[in-house]
């Protein structure tokens, strides 16, 4: 038997009972004229995604999130903000992860004090640190705390990848649970879903249905801030065996899928929600506001989709 075999868990296909359930939404932050972080209106955003969009849990502070663009003290306001709305019935997640692992350690504290049921580590960025690096950072935030650790693995914005046996040793820590996964390589996935216990997610709206093909649990989206409902449709269908029912669903949703990501998503997701009637407020510099064009297209998107 290979190493790699005889570190495999004792059922390969045994379905991992996800911690976050199956439907995630990375929400906006909202502001306030004054471009003041809108707590009220976070509290609200929450509510609509939980009770009328379905979804298990709630990412605050992350990209969409605006995270780059907001204070420490914000982020820990957000966290308490948002569990005072929903979490008796839903996970709060806290985006935490910065290219700095002292600072990402401290507000992953933070996230704790405030409330948060879990927290979201993307990998350091910019610095471009070997694998080793890369392994010894999620360890040393795991160890931080004993909230449970959603890993996110995207190397189009941090510039460096999380390596199929970096994932796999981190799934043998016990306070890292899962990948939230914008990789789009479903062959390393498999392999890491194969060869770990690590839940996955799909951190790429159109990718969900294929990552569940291969043994993926869910989403953490961006489009569901819309589509939520008919995600966890889609999703709850395909692990019924209605495959048809899935993939008809996956084709209804995936001009919103792909749709939200015509520009920087939390731009047009803002738009979107102002066109429903749900006004969040704009973004902070560098974002600018999606154009009209931008807006009118990814409006319609929402009116044909009929959600």
């Amino acid at each position: 038997m290979s190493d790699a075999a005889a570190d495999m868990p004792q059922d390969a296909n045994e379905v991992i009972e996800p911690i976050f359930g199956r439907v995630t939404t990375a929400m906006v932050t909202p502001f306030a004229a004054d471009g003041s972080v809108d707590l009220d209106k976070a509290r609200k955003l929450a509510v609509r995604l939980v009770d009328e969009q379905a979804n298990d849990a709630l990412i605050v502070n992350g990209t969409t999130g605006e995270s780059p663009t907001t204070t420490d003290e914000e982020k820990a306001a957000l966290v308490a903000a948002v569990v005072e709305a929903v979490g008796d019935r839903a996970q709060v997640v806290a985006g935490v992860g910065t290219f700095d692992t002292h600072h990402t350690i401290a507000l992953a504290k933070q996230a704790k004090d405030a409330g948060a049921h879990g927290v979201l580590v993307v990998t350091p960025y910019y610095s471009k640190p070997p694998q080793r690096g890369v392994l010894k950072h999620f360890l040393d935030v795991a160890d931080a705390t004993d909230l449970p650790l959603l890993a996110y693995d995207i190397p189009h914005r941090a510039g460096v990848q999380i390596e199929t046996k970096t994932l796999i040793a981190m799934g043998n820590h016990p306070n890292i649970v899962g990948v939230k996964d914008a990789k789009g390589d479903l062959a390393a996935s498999s392999r890491v879903i194969l060869e770990s216990n690590l839940a996955y997610y799909s951190g790429d709206d159109a990718m969900t249905l294929p990552l569940l093909s291969v043994g993926g649990v869910g989403v953490v989206g961006t489009s569901t801030h819309f589509t939520g409902r008919r995600t966890k449709q889609m999703v709850e269908a395909f692990l019924a065996g209605r495959v048809e029912e899935a993939l008809a669903l996956h084709q209804a949703l995936l001009p919103v899928y792909t749709g939200v990501f015509a520009t920087q998503g939390v731009m047009l997701v803002k738009a979107g929600l102002a066109h429903q009637g749900f006004d969040v407020g704009g973004l902070r510099a560098p974002l600018p506001s999606a154009t009209a064009e931008e807006t009118a297209a990814f409006a319609a998107i929402l009116d044909v989709a009929d959600l």
